[in-house]
């Protein structure tokens, strides 16, 4: 059998996690996980990792791999994660990567071109002027200089605004001019899935996921990152709001709704940026039975494979 990587996309709560598990014990294989979150091992609670009892059943790569205080980029999952796959090819014609963050898995499936790295003094403007102007001033540069990018990106994360601002200045081109002009060939197939539901009942998930967080101490956990707040990886929904409320300028009850209100559109981003893909196929998050007829019919026919070596 070729080396096949099986991709799961979807938007956050979708439920991709689970169906990974499922498959991964069905294929007795491993998962490598495609979360640009979900890697740092100080978020534990809202990035929704996988459970104890689910990471103890499968072996999970790239979950609390890292700590927040590392510099990271998805050049560098790209090259790391690729490491990883090779050698887990080495022992399984299946392996499985699953996530919603659409820059990892491209890094995987098509690579990127170099990007061209920045000052850090041209990143500490940025985030000055993060804290003097807000977010939407710099949302508003990233539409003017790349629309592309500022239509798919998860607006309300700094960290993604900056770093493409900061390519633009050096380089004068935009952030997404630097994504897939030369398509990276690799040594394995490549199926992807995608998972999706109706939108309120994804927006229900969503809100639902939210309140087992705080049930759970996710304030607890950022108020105890509270130290490390200027660290682009806390740049991001969840914490950002509730380091507003610590602040003084939200309630809890305000801030509580604020990451409900961010992780929707986040997610309704997740989609559109999946949905520009034509090579995803996709499901319900319960048709397991019907994910898993459509991989193994696509195992025994190479010409439904989505990428070939």
């Amino acid at each position: 059998m070729a080396k096949t990587l099986f991709i799961i996309a979807g938007p956050t709560a979708i439920g991709k996690t689970i169906l990974a598990i499922n498959l991964a014990q069905y294929y007795k294989t491993e998962i490598v996980s495609a979360d640009s979150r979900q890697l740092y091992r100080e978020m534990e609670i809202g990035t929704a990792k996988p459970s104890s009892d689910e990471l103890n059943t499968v072996t999970h790569h790239f979950i609390n791999s890292h700590s927040i205080t590392d510099v990271y980029n998805v050049g560098d999952y790209e090259r790391e994660a690729l490491q990883v796959i090779s050698t887990l090819f080495e022992r399984h014609n299946i392996v499985i990567l699953v996530g919603g963050s659409g820059l990892y898995i491209n890094a995987i499936t098509q690579g990127f071109d170099d990007i061209p790295s920045s000052s850090a003094e041209v990143r500490e403007k940025y985030n000055q002027l993060l804290e003097e102007r807000g977010i939407s001033f710099l949302q508003e540069s990233l539409k003017s200089i790349d629309p592309e990018y500022y239509d798919e990106v998860d607006i309300d994360n700094p960290q993604r605004i900056i770093r493409a601002i900061e390519v633009y200045e050096t380089s004068g081109k935009p952030f997404s001019e630097f994504r897939n002009k030369v398509k990276k060939t690799r040594n394995f197939n490549i199926i992807k899935v995608g998972l999706n539901t109706d939108r309120q009942k994804l927006y229900e998930k969503i809100n639902n996921r939210v309140d087992i967080m705080i049930n759970n101490g996710l304030v607890g956990e950022v108020e105890r990152l509270k130290s490390f707040r200027h660290l682009n990886a806390l740049n991001t929904v969840g914490y950002s709001e509730l380091f507003d409320f610590f602040d003084g300028s939200s309630t809890i009850e305000a801030a509580v709704d604020k990451i409900k209100q961010n992780t929707r559109r986040f997610a309704k981003r997740q989609l559109t940026w999946f949905h520009k893909s034509e090579d995803i196929k996709w499901f319900h998050p319960d048709e397991v039975d019907s994910i898993t007829s459509y991989l193994n019919s696509t195992l025994l026919d190479p010409e439904r494979v989505v990428q070939r070596n």
